[in-house]
């Protein structure tokens, strides 16, 4: 070979170099291709995920911020039916003691009457029982007296028939 100045052989540096190409190319065929194709895959799959993640979180988000905004008005409604049961419920006692004063007073009066009427027939049936008393009295004095009357003049009858 023709020698150059320091023993270069240029034929045998482009052998290697088409060599070391071919490798390179082998390589990046069977090996840097497919694991760079794996890498981008995989990347993209935990880039999904990570999306997918980041959604969720924003629907878990605004789902806790919707419930809690539900939670203050359920609390507020609460408040609110709350609110007006009690005051249904005291309107409701308040007609419910109204109706039981109402029925106490009819049944006040009622028992006055009934407790007038039976005072009326006790002294109607006292006066009766008097009146009937009185006159018995009257008809056993009557007959006393006229049985001392006639005791009385069979005494001044004896009396005379023994002078």
């Amino acid at each position: 070979m023709t020698g150059l100045p320091l023993n270069i052989d240029w034929q045998q540096i482009l052998l290697h170099l088409f060599n070391f190409t071919i490798l390179f190319g082998a390589l990046y065929i069977l090996l840097y291709k497919p694991v760079k194709n794996f890498m981008d895959k995989r990347e993209a799959h935990y880039a999904d995920m990570d999306s997918r993640a980041e959604k969720a979180l924003a629907d878990a988000e605004s789902s806790k911020a919707s419930y809690e905004e539900k939670e203050r008005n359920l609390d507020e409604e609460i408040r609110e039916r709350k609110s007006s049961l009690t005051k249904e419920i005291d309107a409701e006692r308040e007609r419910r003691l109204e109706a039981a004063r109402g029925e106490a007073e009819k049944i006040i009066s009622n028992a006055r009457g009934e407790a007038d009427r039976e005072k009326k027939e006790i002294i109607e049936s006292a006066q009766k029982e008097i009146t009937e008393m009185v006159t018995d009295a009257m008809e056993k004095l009557t007959l006393e007296q006229s049985a001392s009357d006639a005791f009385d003049q069979f005494l001044d009858a004896a009396e005379e028939a023994s002078k």
